[in-house]
């Protein structure tokens, strides 16, 4: 199934250079673009589109990008916007995940996190990159539990069925502190297993299923 997919960024060759990237896959089509509110609420009206890719910043002229997704949400249509932003403050999260977005990526995510974030996005999934996970996992845990960015990354190679020497290799650093990294997550989370650990981490939404696809 073809996925439909409006742009929303003031850049203009920000905008062209996601689309090119996003239509090198077969199943995503970019059938809109918009720098601002008014552009993006004719955008969806007309191209009725799966997902909307939102920047945050939309220039000093226009609502910022929670705005915008808010009011895209209280369209009849209810198109699923997925956030692709540099900004990855808590406040920035919070804002756009109230307003409505589905998703939260970094504009440094790689090519396939983006895609995969896109598919999961227009499936109703909640994506979020690895550092907005941590973050809203340390504004809801206390202090002696709290998940780390790193652990949230170490929990996604466990789901993906990596040994310690291969995260060890996939992280850049040595077994020991693989190691290290597993006991903690163990601790925090309440088990004793790899299997564990990772039915708490998809229990609590600390990772997502289809982010490791």
């Amino acid at each position: 199934m073809m996925i439909r997919i409006v742009l929303v960024d003031d850049h203009p060759v920000v905008r062209a250079g996601l689309r090119a990237l996003v239509e090198s896959q077969e199943d995503l089509s970019v059938v809109g673009e918009a720098a601002g509110m008014d552009e993006a609420l004719a955008a969806v009206a007309t191209h009725q589109p799966d997902v909307v890719l939102m920047d945050l910043s939309l220039g000093p002229d226009q609502p910022g990008g929670a705005e915008v997704t808010a009011a895209l949400r209280a369209l009849p249509q209810r198109p699923e916007v997925l956030v692709l932003t540099t900004y990855d403050t808590e406040s920035d999260i919070l804002r756009a995940l109230e307003a409505g977005a589905r998703g939260y990526l970094l504009k440094d995510a790689p090519p396939d996190e983006l895609f995969a974030g896109i598919r999961g996005t227009s499936r109703g999934e909640t994506v979020l990159a690895p550092s907005v996970a941590a973050t809203l996992i340390r504004r809801t845990t206390p202090g002696a539990t709290t998940i780390t960015e790193r652990e949230v990354e170490v929990l996604e190679l466990l789901f993906r069925g990596l040994g310690n020497k291969e995260m060890a290799r996939e992280l850049f650093v040595s077994e020991a502190t693989v190691k290290s990294h597993l006991s903690h997550i163990y601790t925090k989370l309440g088990v004793d297993t790899r299997a564990g650990a990772v039915a708490a981490a998809i229990e609590q939404r600390i990772i997502r299923p289809h982010r490791s696809m």
